[in-house]
């Protein structure tokens, strides 16, 4: 069994909220664990599916012993670990790996980032809440379940008034798993992939749209 010693128990406490919101979002989707030296990268997708642009939540947290660990695990099993922090600061990684999880052989790039400037946390808080808005207004309990996932791909592919093309996922997505605050929202762009960083983590995105 591979056990990840992350830095604090504040750490744990903090990856815990992050999969418990990431589990709010997609209560059977899953995270991606890749630890590298004394840092562990976490990442989930609040958006992805057919026609949907692929969007990607990333927290980076630091670990007090090295690891070298890249498993894809469902979020209710990592939630399950995670709700009782000890003081050891301890996760051991649930043995049962998640599969047919698409999003997680997509790699955003390392480096490369050209920054576009930034927008105001506000504007994406508001591009959030009107997809919310949209989605859940033409959801409704006759539409089956192809027409809702184009519905989705509509609404959160769409680019977000003011700012570089960005896709309404990355709003939504940056809302949902608590990354925006008072301050700006800073924006890059490598290839195909906008990223959108707060002090809290970053979303990832990336246009053509995947399946």
């Amino acid at each position: 069994m591979t056990v990840l010693r992350l830095a604090d128990v504040g750490t744990a406490t903090d990856l815990a909220t992050f999969v418990a919101r990431a589990k709010r979002v997609d209560p059977d989707g899953a995270a991606r664990l890749l630890g590298a030296g004394a840092v562990l990268a976490v990442y989930v997708s609040p958006v992805h599916g057919t026609g949907a642009p692929t969007v990607l939540g990333l927290r980076t947290l630091g670990l007090r012993a090295p690891a070298d660990v890249d498993v894809v695990v469902p979020l209710a099993a990592l939630s399950d670990r995670l709700a009782r922090p000890t003081e050891a600061a301890e996760l051991a990684v649930p043995p049962a790996e998640a599969t047919g999880v698409s999003w997680a052989g997509v790699s955003p790039p390392r480096g490369g980032w050209t920054p576009l400037g930034s927008v105001t946390a506000g504007v994406l808080a508001v591009a959030a809440h009107a997809g919310v808005s949209e989605v859940a207004a033409g959801a409704g309990p006759a539409a089956g379940a192809p027409a809702v996932a184009q519905l989705r791909a509509g609404v959160w592919g769409r680019a977000i008034p003011g700012t570089p093309d960005l896709p309404a996922g990355v709003a939504f997505a940056a809302e949902s798993l608590g990354f925006l605050g008072a301050e700006d929202v800073e924006v890059f762009s490598a290839g195909p992939w906008w990223r959108a960083t707060t002090l809290r983590g970053h979303v990832l995105a990336r246009q053509p749209l995947l399946g």
